[in-house]
């Protein structure tokens, strides 16, 4: 299938998926006996579960937003970004400085 979809890269909505877009027509069978076809241009879907199926470019393209390519080092969060004080004592802090 190497000619059939372009690279992996991880999308998301409510969830993470991997995808690659088709650069031909591919068809394929689920595991539960259902056939899924695709175009050119449609997506190559694969769940966390491994489950894979074949979405429309239309409704994946307004549904997901592309993350990054699959195999990417996901970014740690820098831990001096994140605030060390609970958002209540933040909040009367600023109150103190307007107040001022």
């Amino acid at each position: 299938m190497s000619n059939a979809a372009s690279e992996w890269r991880i999308y998301r909505t409510r969830f993470l998926i991997s995808a690659r877009q088709l650069t031909e027509s591919f068809s394929l069978v689920d595991a539960l006996g259902r056939e899924h076809h695709g175009e050119p241009g449609d997506y190559l879907v694969e769940s966390s579960d491994g489950a894979q199926r074949i979405a429309p470019r239309e409704i994946f393209e307004d549904i997901y937003v592309p993350i990054g390519a699959a195999g990417e080092n996901w970014p740690v969060p820098d831990k001096r970004a994140l605030p060390l004080e609970p958002a209540a004592a933040r909040r009367t802090a600023s109150r103190r400085a307007i107040m001022v």
